[in-house]
């Protein structure tokens, strides 16, 4: 049983596929795939991706971070998953908070709910369901790249707004809006 405050171990609600524990093995292997990281075709104006086959049918992604880019706040709905660094260094800001799944639009958050934590070359992290959390590459002039994958794959991603102790749900995207 997972402890408190520790991402939950347990695969999606299907009740089937990987733990985060396989999730981040996965990308932890994978992030030292030297071949398979300088594949990435990197752009100096926007992220760049390649979809990879995660384990037992989970969703994973190669991504190439310019300097100076991030994702914003968002999280992955009922989706657990892993992601490491490969290259550079990424910066994720979460929040210790279990956030309401659907029927709220904006929420004030209480003091001491903030997490940082940097993660250079082959550090990653683990994370359970709706965990929201904003992934970032602070350098000024190097790019950044990592691995990530989902189980299961990521039905929808809210993404929010945040200004000081303010999370404003923004957006409900789909696999859809993607494409």
């Amino acid at each position: 049983m997972p402890t408190p405050g520790s991402p939950d171990v347990r695969p999606g609600p299907s009740g089937s596929g990987p733990t985060v524990t396989e999730l981040l093995d996965f990308v932890r292997r994978t992030a030292r795939d030297a071949a398979l990281i300088a594949s990435l075709p990197l752009d100096p104006e926007g992220r760049t991706w390649i979809r990879l086959d995660g384990p037992g049918g989970s969703e994973a992604w190669l991504i190439g971070w310019p300097p100076g880019t991030g994702t914003g706040w968002h999280d992955h709905a009922d989706s657990v998953g892993a992601f490491t660094t490969a290259a550079g260094t990424l910066q994720e800001h979460s929040l210790a908070v279990r956030l309401p799944t659907d029927g709220w639009r904006t929420l004030e958050l209480t003091d001491g709910v903030d997490r940082s934590r940097e993660l250079t070359s082959g550090q990653g992290r683990a994370f359970g369901r709706n965990h929201v959390h904003e992934v970032l590459n602070a350098s000024v002039d190097v790019h950044a790249v990592s691995v990530h994958a989902y189980y299961p794959p990521l039905p929808r991603i809210r993404r929010f707004s945040r200004t000081g102790p303010v999370l404003r749900l923004e957006q409900t995207e789909s696999p859809e809006d993607w494409q």
